[in-house]
């Protein structure tokens, strides 16, 4: 991307253009008091050998320095990024946060978002796919309304083994417009229980992989959702899970949505995540965003345009499907390169490895003693009990580097000595048989 320096007088020509001489003129209608005009206290500049130490001691003062081992996922999740991926992420005609308005000058990018939505339609197995919203949870929380919309209903009933944080973003979302949530239980193997009915349901929202890491059996709850006239959401945080196990849209899920953040994006602390959302052609008019289209021009060229947004400052407000002002475009063309770099095939293989990781470890943590509480298939993640007394525990392996899970108390308070895992292909096999070493009795 090219930097653009202003000078001394090119700032100067400007001022005199619109009749002032200083930039601070420019801020003179905002009170003294509102406005902070005292020079930056900057530190002096560094040369780069002095940068890269400063940043590296910073780096070390984290609980978990870029040495550890680090064994959470709970919706962030460390896989490997081929090179090949920034590298064209990053170039230039490329680095932007948005989808282009003006096709005639962005056909690269527009084409590039294209092959992302049918990469993910194929990915969550439904028929058309967006162009990206800003991450898993707020993708949720669209879906939710959109089921409002779609069924003219006011309830949603969604699972407790839904993403904490997803989960607030939802209540956070329909706090203003009364509708109803249902908070469904889980049962003794850690899946979702029966939502039961209700007459005014709108949703049944599911996550597969749960937060657990248990996989759920959709299709159930399909078949009650559409008994009652309701929708299926079916969310995720781990798309990966989808090259192994079935897709939300071939077990029945009306709408698919989630985090798409393992698809060639670092964690990064949380973010910038991606906002993975499909649905059924049918409702694409009530979905939420922007969709990249390929069209003809007048002369017969194939050519790709912004064929639906239906967000209010296109379309009358009061017909406006949501307020999304834009999607995660860099990271949407981010994943959509990594799926492509994978392929199918190698999508499988990643699936395959990741499910042995987690595999591997659940079972030389069960063989050591550690009770694993939740029996079933699961995928990346899992829950062990370790006992009322492993948090003192917990910090003695941090100081060694090794990042022993989550702690699920904060979130279920009945889980209290239980403790969320994961291992990824980043994980070799030492890492694992050193935190099985560390952990046991």
């Amino acid at each position: 991307m090219r930097y653009l320096p202003h000078t001394e007088q090119d700032i100067a020509e400007m001022l005199a253009v619109v009749g002032v001489k200083r930039l601070d003129d420019l801020f003179v209608t905002i009170p003294a008091d509102s406005c902070c005009r005292l020079p930056l206290k900057l530190p002096r500049p560094l040369g780069e050998f002095e940068l890269n130490a400063h940043m590296d001691s910073l780096a070390a003062q984290m609980g978990a320095g870029p040495g550890a081992k680090v064994f959470i996922g709970a919706g962030s999740y460390a896989h490997f990024v081929p090179e090949i991926v920034p590298a064209l992420a990053g170039r230039s005609e490329f680095v932007t946060a948005y989808t282009p308005y003006q096709p005639e000058m962005s056909q690269g990018t527009l084409q590039a978002i294209y092959e992302y939505q049918t990469m993910t339609a194929r990915l969550l197995g439904l028929e058309v796919a967006n162009a990206s919203l800003y991450d898993g949870a707020t993708a949720l929380a669209e879906a939710v309304l959109m089921a409002m919309r779609v069924t003219g209903r006011s309830t949603v009933a969604i699972s407790r083994l839904v993403h904490p944080f997803y989960r607030q973003v939802v209540a956070t979302y329909l706090a203003p417009s009364g509708a109803g949530i249902v908070e469904i239980a889980y049962g003794p193997q850690g899946s979702t229980a029966d939502p039961g009915t209700s007459a005014d349901l709108a949703a049944i929202v599911v996550q597969s992989p749960n937060f657990f890491g248990r996989i759920e059996d959709l299709d159930r709850f399909a078949a009650t959702a559409h008994a009652q006239g309701a929708m299926l959401i079916a969310t995720f945080t781990e798309p990966l899970a989808f090259g192994l196990y079935k897709s939300p849209g071939a077990l029945g899920a009306d709408i698919a949505c989630g985090e798409g953040q393992s698809l060639g994006l670092a964690p990064n602390f949380g973010g910038p995540g991606l906002g993975l959302f499909a649905c059924k052609l049918a409702n694409v008019r009530a979905m939420p965003g922007r969709l990249v289209g390929k069209t003809r021009d007048i002369e017969g060229r194939p050519g790709f345009v912004l064929t639906l947004s239906t967000r209010e400052q296109h379309i009358r407000r009061e017909k406006a499907t949501s307020n999304i002002c834009t999607n995660s475009s860099l990271c949407a063309l981010t994943a959509g390169i990594y799926m492509a770099s994978l392929g199918k095939t190698g999508l499988v293989e990643l699936a395959r490895r990741n499910f042995d990781k987690a595999a591997y470890l659940q079972a030389g943590l069960a063989a050591a003693g550690i009770a694993i509480p939740f029996a079933g298939a699961v995928f990346n993640e899992f829950v062990a009990r370790f006992g009322d007394g492993f948090a003192n525990r917990y910090e003695d392996l941090l100081a060694k580097g090794i990042v022993a899970g989550l702690d699920l108390e904060p979130y279920y308070p009945e889980l209290a000595g239980h403790w969320l895992l994961c291992a990824t292909e980043c994980h070799t096999r030492n890492d694992l048989d050193l935190l099985i070493r560390e952990v046991t009795p």
